[in-house]
């Protein structure tokens, strides 16, 4: 017979609009008594299944991580609840005739023997910097795919900036690049002022890059990115 490791614990069977909460509570003999109640993911009532595992004795909790919707059931839990998060291949029901009842005892009968692993959750401010870093990756991707767009519409251009300059997105080449966008025709403009003085010993390098043609449609493009 396997050991009871956790004599009160509730497994959560959770949906997108709604979970199953299911407590499961085994006495010295052995005998396991179930109490399940269905709630849904609105906050409020989120906050009524925390009233109602604190007025069941404040059980361990295991719940599978599905998708995202998860994630407001254990911010509101995690104050008042010991949980473990299982990821779905472990508390995986048997197929046949299963029910949001039946899942979400299943998930309570292994976890009270112990047999779920638990995902590591690390505290609140770590998932916060973990979010917000995972976004700043993805801002910095996205404007790096955006830079080689500009520097693409430039190439078949042939206006070769980037053979001169170490950086095409530097002051100068950023005020050369918007005199062009916005003055098309004229080819033979002083781009002088408009460089830095570390860049002057350049100039007749930069008109040779500058003797190309930017079409409407790639105007049109490099606009719309910057």
């Amino acid at each position: 017979m396997l050991k009871i490791v956790y004599p009160i614990c509730c497994g959560i069977d959770v949906h997108n609009k709604f979970l199953v909460a299911c407590i499961a509570t085994t006495n010295d003999k052995g005998v396991t008594t179930y109490k399940s109640h269905r709630f849904s993911t609105y906050t409020n009532d989120l906050r009524k299944l925390s009233d109602w595992l604190s007025s069941n004795s404040r059980p361990h909790v295991c719940m599978e991580s599905t998708g995202k919707y998860w994630v407001p059931v254990y911010n509101i839990l995690e104050a008042t609840c010991k949980i473990t998060l299982a990821h779905p291949k472990y508390v995986k029901a048997i197929h046949g005739k299963k029910t949001d009842k039946k899942d979400a005892r299943w998930i309570a009968d292994l976890f009270k023997h112990d047999l779920v692993a638990g995902s590591f959750m690390p505290p609140l401010p770590i998932r916060q910097l973990r979010d917000l870093m995972r976004y700043r990756f993805k801002l910095t991707n996205f404007k790096s795919s955006e830079k080689n767009r500009i520097q693409n519409c430039l190439t078949v251009s042939n206006i070769q900036l980037a053979n001169v300059v170490s950086d095409t997105f530097g002051k100068s080449s950023m005020k050369i690049i918007d005199y062009l966008l916005e003055n098309p025709d004229d080819k033979d403009f002083d781009f002088v002022p408009l460089l830095h003085a570390s860049m002057l010993n350049k100039v007749d390098k930069i008109r040779l890059a500058l003797d190309g043609m930017i079409t409407p449609e790639q105007q049109q493009k490099m606009n719309i990115i910057l």
